[in-house]
This record gives structure tokens, sequence and C-alpha cells, in this order.
């Protein structure tokens, strides 16, 4: 891996970094004509895994999947979910900093990585962090990896803390009776002042509980995952009367919300603080409702996500015209909005170049850290535009 990046680096050929290959058209297109640096086939498997402090480091292209079935026989699991499937490796995962459903209770990668290891720009190798959680010295390269995409070295192992599986795990429906958005916003606020650890709390518009096979919620539905020992469970399903009719659904509708956006659709993630959470509801609901998507909300974090998947038929033109009328409907968002993936020529919707506070500033910090890790440019080169440090 470090010698193939150290050529790279020598002749100025971009690299374009690849894990399991699912989401290649998410972030901006790499420029150039890259060569294809393949870690999941090159580095895969669990180099170390100490059950009685709950941690485990693993090369980066070892799948999400590996890990989950490795843990769960010692009754543990890495609390990792992000939007795509199991597939997925280690290694993609932070370096995109992809978060899922149970970020609500166990935060992003960027909480959950304790060190990693990765091949710079130049072919140097550097081990950052530690593979214990109490390693907390030196400045903190592992957080600034964490959703760098690649643009600062090629992950090539990580060590990650891992959680008990709980003894109840259950997850419930609650079927909105409405769409009105007052009363939307009545029942996150109630969902709220709960005061539960719920695992995980999401709200779905019709279109995404139809997607994954939520029974009667032609207006939507919460879905929450509730887990802890007996007790907590029964509590918390118990409180859930005080909002609506809940219901025990499938566990996989998880899995399925997570698979949600298929290769080939757009999508765009938005968020503001925890007050607005029914305003960016309610925006993200209308965003989804003009464009033909589906639409849902991280009750716990603000966090909404507006997929549009592209109709048989659609021209590639038509697909980006759709998606780029759909992101310019959040002109007026107070909050931060950032694009997953869309179609090559939607990435310069002016909604999403604005949206950087002050540019300058911004783009001389990162092209400061950039000169460090890869002064050539040849990793990823252009997947972050021109908010990524690009001479």
């Amino acid at each position: 891996m470090a010698a193939a990046v150290r050529d790279a680096h020598e002749t100025g050929r971009p690299c374009r970094i690849v894990g399991a290959g699912g989401w290649l058209d998410a972030g901006r297109p790499v420029a150039g004509d890259p060569m294809r640096i393949d870690v999941r086939r090159a580095l895969h498997g669990i180099t170390e895994y100490v059950p009685g402090d709950l941690t485990l480091t693993a090369l980066a292209g070892t799948s999400l999947g590996d890990l989950h079935e490795a843990t769960r026989a010692y009754g543990q699991r890495l609390a990792l979910d992000p939007y795509g499937s199991d597939e997925g490796t280690l290694g993609a995962t932070i370096a995109t900093a992809s978060a899922g459903p149970s970020a609500s209770a166990y935060g992003t990668p960027r909480d959950q990585v304790l060190g990693l290891a990765f091949v710079t720009g130049t072919g140097e190798t550097v081990r950052a962090g530690g593979r214990v959680v109490k390693n907390v010295a030196g400045f903190d390269l592992v957080r600034l990896c964490t959703g760098a995409w690649g643009t600062l070295g090629v992950i090539t192992e990580a060590s990650v803390r891992l959680r008990a599986l709980p003894v109840a795990d259950e997850t419930c429906q609650v079927a909105l009776d409405t769409v009105d958005d007052s009363r939307v916003r009545s029942a996150i606020d109630g969902l709220r002042a709960l005061a539960l650890p719920f695992e995980a709390v999401e709200l779905l518009d019709a279109a995404t509980a139809g997607a994954i096979g939520l029974p009667d919620a032609p207006h939507g539905a919460l879905l929450v995952r509730m887990t802890g020992s007996a007790d907590v469970v029964r509590a918390m399903r118990a409180s859930l009367a005080t909002i609506g009719a809940a219901s025990e659904v499938d566990p996989a509708s998880w899995r399925r919300l997570r698979a949600n956006a298929p290769t080939g659709s757009a999508c765009v993630r938005f968020s503001s603080a925890h007050s607005g959470a029914g305003d960016t509801w309610a925006t993200a609901r209308r965003v989804a409702a003009s464009a033909g998507g589906s639409a849902h909300l991280a009750v716990g974090r603000s966090v909404a996500r507006v997929t549009m998947a592209r109709a048989a038929e659609e021209t590639d033109e038509a697909f980006a015209n759709r998606v780029t009328v759909a992101i310019g409907r959040l002109d007026d968002f107070t909050g931060t909005v950032v694009a997953e993936r869309l179609p090559a020529s939607a990435w310069h919707c002016p909604v999403l170049t604005r949206r950087r506070g002050d540019a300058a500033v911004h783009a001389r910090l990162v092209r400061g850290v950039r000169d460090a890790f890869d002064p050539g440019r040849v990793l990823n080169r252009g997947i972050l535009g021109a908010a990524g440090g690009e001479p």
C-alpha cells in the first residue's frame, strides 16, 4: 500500500481509494485518471481483539458484517451502523465519518475510533491514537482523519471501542395519524420530554415507512429501538403509550432503512439545533414531496435525510435537474446542509457552494493540513471540491 502511494506521489497520478465500492458515487468525482487503490482486497482481517477491554483492532478492508459476527460470539458489538449495508468496510466508514440511527446513543465514528494507521500522500506510514480507551496523548490525528474522505491518508488499520450486547432489544413503531406539522412537532417534543435512553428514534414519512415495509403507516411513523435490561425496555415501551399506540415490528426494519439509498440515487442531509427539530422535519417532508423522494429524521440528533431515486426512464440531465431544484428549496434553511451522493452536475448547486462560512479562512486551514499530509494532492483528488484545499 505504501509503495503504491509513494509511486503515485512521484509520478503525480491521482489515486481513488476504494473500500467495498458500494458508494463510489458519494462525494464529488475524483479528478484526473485515478489509479484504484482497493483497500478491501489488500487489507482484511482482525489483528487484535481483547474482549476484556472491549477493544478490537482490524485492517481497514474488513467488512462491518465480519466485525459484527466476530464480536457477537463474545456478547459484544461494534455500535457503528452507517447508511449502506454491513458489506461496507471499517476504513470507509471512518474515512467518511458515516453514522446511522444508533449514533443518537453511541455517537459517530469520531466517538468510537481509538486509533488509526494510515499511509500519507507521500507514502509514509503514520500511527495515531492507540488500542486502548485511555490512550489520549498527543495531537488528535484520529479525529482529523475521520471524515477527511481519504484526502489525508489511506487508512490501513483501526482500533475501535466495543459495547456489550443488550439483554433486551426491541423495535416498535408508532404510526402517525396525521402529517400536520404542528401535531408532529408535539409528538417530537413529547418523545423528548420522556428523557429515556432510546437507542434510536427515527421519524419516517409515508414513503420511507412503505419502502422499509412498516405496516399501517399511511401518514408515516416513529421507529423506535429500545435496548438495555428487560425492565428498562419494558419501561420505555410503556412510556411510548403517551405518544401513541406502539406495536412491535421486525428489527430488520433498521437494516432496510440504512439501505434505502441505493447506488445511483441522490441523498442530502441537513440538521439544526435540537429545538428546531420540528422545523427541520417540516422542511425535509416538503423537499421530499416536491421531488418525489423520501425523508426521515433522527429525532435525537435533529438530522434529516432526503433520498431521491432515479426513475427508470429518467435521463441523466433530467435527474440532475430534479435533484438541483429540490436542493434549491433548502436555500432558506438556517442549519447545516451536506450532500452525501448526487449526480455529478448537481454538485455545483448554489445552495451547497454557499454554505461554507468564511470560505477563505476555511480553505487556508484545509490547504495547510493537506500540504502536510498530501502535498501532491494524489489522494482522492477533488472529492471534497473547492472546500478541500485543492491548489
